[in-house]
């Protein structure tokens, strides 16, 4: 049983240090990404500009990663049901749908009321 516990914890750290070396990559990759459009736009000012008259273009681009993500999560959640068909999972899973669509709402909220 010890062993077992063992196992369960060092899998634990090994999914949590997996996952903070992937938000620490992308992190770097937007920061990189915003510090190579400063140098190329000339300056801080200018990459602000520039990013406000491509917005349209970087709301697309959005819309289709979230249509992205639905079809993946429609297709996701029909193999969770199918292989635990009991009610708690269904519950489970409406409520991280709402939590997630809250999310996407409150963030493309707040970039529309910046951009005002």
């Amino acid at each position: 049983m010890r062993q077992f516990q063992l196992r369960k914890g060092r899998l634990f750290l090994k999914r949590t240090g997996i996952a903070m070396v992937c938000v620490l990559l992308f992190l770097g990759a937007a920061v990189g990404a915003n510090l190579i459009g400063i140098r190329m736009a000339g300056d801080v000012v200018a990459w602000e500009q520039w990013l406000r008259r491509h917005s349209l273009w970087f709301l697309i681009w959005r819309l289709a990663l979230y249509a992205g993500i639905a079809t993946g999560w429609i297709w996701m959640r029909r193999r969770v049901l199918a292989r635990e068909p009991d009610s708690t999972t269904g519950q489970r899973l409406r409520r991280l749908e709402i939590a997630a669509m809250a999310a996407f709402v409150v963030l493309e909220a707040s970039l529309l009321l910046q951009s005002n």
